[in-house]
């Protein structure tokens, strides 16, 4: 058995670092920094990456020189490969690092993978200037503009008023997160939170930031506990923190990269004039789906997305669902059907144990942007589609106790919401989602009568 290390031999040589992430996680080793690892010039270019939150991994794989196995996961069986584009893991406090990478000349690209909540907005879209941990963040900075902050807004200018600072010249930013126009939210975010800060920021920004809009796709679910076990009897390699993921991967970028760039697109990214149709489709089809089977699915008693999805009724569920959504989608037919077809084989592969508790958590932030479309839309046209508003009633019957366990950032307004009498609590939960649709009583009654259904199931 040999240690996972570049010392020991294995992978390249680190690269100089010219990429910054915020979000280590298991997706961003499985996309961006194998997109990175597979660049015709992925010896010019290595990422320093910091985690989001406090945990073990930024020193297990400081204690690799940044190398990880990635474990490519199909129905029949894995390949291996030893990733060497991340040549330096840091913990989520090590701010210090942070702002030295940003007035380094060299760093060209920042890249961040911190969910829909993180961006810490309103709900009308910009920055909630009101949360205590933005609050927190702008008084330290206000202080010192090198003290330490938490939310990635504050991270992000708190860089970019360094590298304004050090006169370290441009830079782009690319947020690699399941939102529609994650370009424009993370510009909004940035610009508010630095007009607060100082507006004279905002200059600077508007000739040195610039801002690319992504899709991104990999299903990546969390690894296993015995992932480690499997990689050293497969490869005799003591990683301690591999990463399982999918043979599918798609990455969608728009923008201008003032500062250069990885040559992604030698390792199978699009550059594009217009991410919106690939960002829908991805976020209705799969996304949209993966919401339903989690919490419809979970009701039926299932724990995975390959259990749900061979459940004749979910499968059905999940048609529907499709049915619904694809006549609003800007591509050709024959194109989505085989998008379709695709993504049945990937919920399918009964190896990629990918959890259905995992992907219900927070649908309150992603439900308006994977399901809520589809549903207005059609609702503009007079119909009440029950794909769409199952995925509602089966999130609901969640918030009441049935099927996966309730993990999101307004856990306690939702479960609160949805306690009490039925028709009430459909009414108080869509009003969290939408007025408007708890102000839609065809839509209430739809899914109040489908609560009803999957409730009755759940007890049966």
């Amino acid at each position: 058995m040999s240690l996972l290390s570049r010392k020991s031999g294995h992978g390249r040589a680190a690269a100089p670092v010219r990429l910054v992430h915020l979000g280590l996680g298991n997706f961003f080793r499985a996309h961006q920094c194998w997109y990175t690892d597979h660049a015709s010039d992925a010896a010019d270019w290595g990422y320093a990456a910091f985690s989001g939150r406090s945990g073990d991994l930024p020193a297990q794989l400081t204690a690799q020189d940044g190398l990880y196995t990635l474990v490519t996961r199909t129905a029949e069986g894995d390949t291996f490969e030893v990733v060497s584009s991340l040549s330096k893991a840091h913990a989520a406090d090590d701010h210090d690092a942070w702002l030295e990478y940003f007035r380094a000349r060299e760093l060209s690209v920042v890249t961040l993978t911190v969910t829909e909540a993180g961006y810490m907005r309103r709900p009308d879209g910009g920055l909630d200037a009101t949360h205590p941990d933005v609050q927190s963040d702008l008084a330290a900075l206000r202080g010192d503009p090198a003290a330490v902050v938490r939310t990635t807004p504050a991270r992000l200018v708190a860089g970019l008023v360094a590298r304004r600072s050090a006169d370290a010249g441009p830079i782009t930013l690319v947020p690699c997160d399941n939102v529609p126009g994650n370009g424009a939210i993370a510009e909004r975010v940035v610009r508010d939170m630095a007009q607060l800060l100082d507006p004279s920021v905002l200059d600077w920004l508007d000739t040195s930031l610039t801002v690319a809009t992504t899709a991104v796709d990999r299903i990546t679910p969390r690894p296993a506990s015995a992932e480690a076990r499997h990689v050293r009897d497969a490869t005799g390699l003591d990683d301690r923190c591999p990463v399982a993921t999918e043979p599918f991967r798609e990455w969608v970028l728009s923008g201008e990269f003032q500062a250069g760039r990885p040559a992604w697109q030698d390792a199978g990214a699009t550059f594009t004039d217009d991410v919106t149709p690939f960002e829908h489709r991805k976020l209705w089809l799969l996304n949209g789906g993966h919401s339903l089977l989690a919490y419809a699915g979970s009701i039926r008693g299932h724990e995975s997305v390959s259990q749900a999805v061979a459940d004749d009724t979910c499968r059905q569920w999940l048609e529907q669902w499709w049915s619904t959504a694809s006549p609003h989608l800007d591509q050709p037919a024959a194109e989505l059907a085989a998008y379709r077809q695709a993504l049945l084989e990937r919920f399918a592969n009964p190896r990629m144990h990918h959890q259905l508790a995992q992907i219900g958590t927070d649908g309150s932030q992603k439900l308006p942007i994977r399901i809520l479309p589809v549903l207005r839309a059609e609702r503009a046209q007079n119909r009440t589609p029950a794909g769409a508003t199952l995925v509602l009633a089966a999130w609901i019957c969640c918030l009441r106790g049935h099927g996966a366990p309730v993990a999101d950032v307004h856990a306690q307004t939702l479960v609160s919401a949805a306690s009490g009498p039925l028709r009430e609590a459909v009414r108080q939960v869509l009003h969290e989602l939408d007025p408007m649709l708890a102000a839609d009583a065809e839509v209430a009654d739809a899914v109040r009568h489908q609560c009803e259904q999957l409730m009755h199931e759940a007890k049966a």
